[in-house]
């Protein structure tokens, strides 16, 4: 696969991962949040980022352990420092509410 095909098929990922996230946001967080009594105003699209990169470890925590087990690529990833400190981010952003 060419460079260019794997930056193609990166980008639609992350494209993918935060359609997938808006859609939860709104329709899952956002009753959650008004359930417990919690506004859901000001930087909404915070939330939105955390959700939807909170699915995309998960993601990736399932690719690397079971879908492609010896990926390097999924194993550099899940190996990041940065990746970890973001997720412990948008999770602090997303349930912090709570």
């Amino acid at each position: 696969m060419t460079e260019f095909q794997k930056a193609t098929i990166k980008f639609m990922e992350s494209i993918i991962f935060l359609l997938i996230g808006f859609l939860c946001t709104i329709y899952v967080l956002k009753p959650a949040y008004e359930k417990f009594g919690i506004e859901f105003i000001g930087n909404i699209w915070i939330n939105w980022f955390g959700v939807s990169y909170i699915l995309y470890v998960l993601y990736t925590l399932i690719a690397s352990f079971f879908i492609v087990k010896g990926s390097a690529f999924f194993h550099q990833r899940a190996s990041s420092i940065i990746f970890w400190i973001m997720f412990i981010a948008a999770n602090y952003v997303v349930f912090s509410p709570f």
